[in-house]
């Protein structure tokens, strides 16, 4: 399955760090990284085995990530708890419609939507938009908010920060740090999910890589939880962050698919 396997740990714990510097710093692209990285760079030569194992390592990862946010005060866990449970179930849905939707134009359609996301975020951003935690009705629209970005997350087949910072910050008007910290709880749980699924098909996950991934995760993260701290000390700046790496993705993957 796997490519030159004597050149491979470092090469692992390097893209670990990668995967683990983005979840830590802007609550996403952990799932959509991890995947081509495997892929292209670590030598995994299955997809499905590659999402398996990346799935598991994004999970682990998120979790481990999760602390340093916990101990800054950057989680806010009831919100957490209500987001999550109906996550889980719109990403039990989304997954099952995605199986019968052509891969190329999920990648399209996903790359549009992370472009109308960035546009979004960078309005806000320009209107000078205040949060207002809590917002009213705020449970009830982290469930409803909770199953609409899990569907989308289970359609498109991603562990969905990039859908549930943003998620976060409409539903509840909590600031773009506290909803990177809380967005990790929520990444953790739908890989944790989508990895266990795989096992049950009998997928398996290349056991040595996930660990490597999460040794080389695990430095990343603490590195973004740094510089996602230092940047929430300037207004705006980390959902301009947010918003330029949602754009760069959006525009890797229409490329990839304009070139087939």
């Amino acid at each position: 399955m796997i490519a030159d396997p004597g050149a491979l740990p470092a090469v692992a714990v390097f893209c670990g760090t990668l995967v683990g510097f983005s979840l830590a710093l802007i609550g996403g692209g952990g799932s959509m990284l991890a995947m081509p990285l495997l892929l292209y760079v670590v030598g995994v030569k299955d997809p499905h085995e590659a999402i398996g194992t990346g799935a598991l390592a994004v999970s682990l990862n998120a979790f481990a990530n999760l602390i340093p946010h916990a101990r800054a005060g950057h989680v806010r866990w009831k919100a957490a708890f209500v987001f999550a449970p109906p996550m889980i179930i719109g990403a039990w849905l989304g997954s099952t419609l995605g199986k019968i939707v052509d891969g190329k134009h999920l990648v399209f359609l996903f790359a549009l939507l992370m472009l109308v996301v960035a546009f979004l975020m960078i309005r806000g951003r320009r209107n000078n938009a205040q949060s207002t935690w809590p917002k009213p009705h705020m449970l009830p629209r982290l469930g409803a908010v909770g199953f609409g970005a899990g569907t989308m997350a289970g359609f498109f087949g991603i562990g969905g920060g990039f859908l549930y910072v943003p998620g976060l910050i409409f539903a509840s008007g909590m600031s773009t740090i506290y909803a990177v910290g809380t967005s990790l709880f929520a990444v953790g749980t739908s890989a944790l999910t989508t990895s266990l699924s795989y096992m049950h098909s009998g997928i398996m996950p290349e056991w040595h890589i996930t660990l490597e991934f999460i040794g080389g995760g695990i430095v990343g993260g603490w590195l973004g939880a740094m510089l996602a701290k230092r940047l929430a000390s300037t207004r705006g700046a980390l959902n301009l962050v947010f918003a330029g790496a949602l754009v760069v993705v959006a525009g890797y993957m229409l490329w990839r698919t304009w070139h087939g």
